[in-house]
């Protein structure tokens, strides 16, 4: 029986019933990624509450006691915490998704699946990491006597499900472009470095003009981070107007991301 293998006649079919049927494989790829990255670790997964805690302890004592930066009148320590949890998934996520695809190339020229699985598989793995360290959250929540509303914890999902779509959009475009121009893997590591600058991860949105608030928008994290704040820790009222601009932004990331993966995707076994 000879059977033949098509690219998609249409770029934008999200093959939904294929990636359901290879689900078995993205449970091993995340299993696989889980197990090298604290391969030989004497603490294991206790490493994904130490990366957002030190942080948090490093930013509290040099932005928050020395340089004095407003926290919306939030204890400095749980309102970059708040911060850091959403902004290291994003980010550990985005560079883990930009090598997805040069990282598992024998898999990529040996066997077909859907490559969109790789990305997806590297998210999760990151996923798992942001709710152990979100019991860290708990206990500060505890401590400093914040309690969610009904709508802090609805808009959760919500956020997350943000972060992921923000996170595979701009995921699937660099690590595309990875494929073939392997100078991403030097500049993306200085680009995240310089856009934690520009998201409200150690400081608050206010600080921001409320007439150039719109700016932050254009970096999806910055309206995902300050609505967490605002629901969790009900330090502001939700900045609709903030949070919708970043709702856009990561649509249409998500859609040139996808739309660039597609085009190329039928080159990825000849040039990796």
């Amino acid at each position: 029986m000879e059977i033949i293998i098509r690219p998609k006649t249409k770029w934008w079919r999200l093959d939904l019933r294929e990636l359901w049927m290879y689900r078995d494989l993205s449970y091993f790829l995340s299993w696989k990624d889980l197990k090298v990255r604290y391969k030989q670790t004497s603490i294991g997964a206790l490493w994904a509450v130490f990366q957002p805690l030190f942080s948090m302890i490093v930013f509290t004592v040099f932005f928050g006691r020395l340089a004095k930066i407003p926290s919306d009148n939030i204890p400095y320590p749980i309102f970059v915490y708040c911060g850091l949890l959403f902004w290291l998934l994003f980010s550990n996520s985005l560079s883990s998704s930009a090598e997805s695809f040069v990282g598992n190339e024998r898999l990529i020229t040996k066997v077909y699946f859907p490559r969109l699985l790789l990305p997806l598989s590297t998210i999760t793995t990151n996923f798992l990491d942001f709710l152990i360290a979100s019991g860290i959250l708990v206990i500060m929540m505890f401590y400093y006597r914040y309690a969610p509303s009904l709508l802090g914890i609805l808009m959760v999902p919500f956020l997350l499900l943000l972060t992921v779509a923000a996170t595979l959009g701009i995921g699937l475009f660099i690590g595309s472009l990875n494929v073939k121009y392997r100078d991403v893997r030097f500049a993306l590591p200085f680009f995240i470095q310089l856009l934690i600058f520009i998201t409200p991860v150690i400081y608050p949105a206010s600080i921001v003009s409320p007439k150039h608030q719109w700016i932050l928008g254009l970096n999806p994290m910055a309206g995902v981070i300050d609505t967490a704040r605002a629901v969790l820790l009900s330090s502001t009222p939700i900045h609709w107007g903030l949070l919708g601009v970043s709702v856009l932004c990561t649509m249409i990331y998500c859609f040139l991301g996808y739309f660039y993966f597609q085009k190329v995707e039928k080159y990825f076994a000849d040039i990796i």
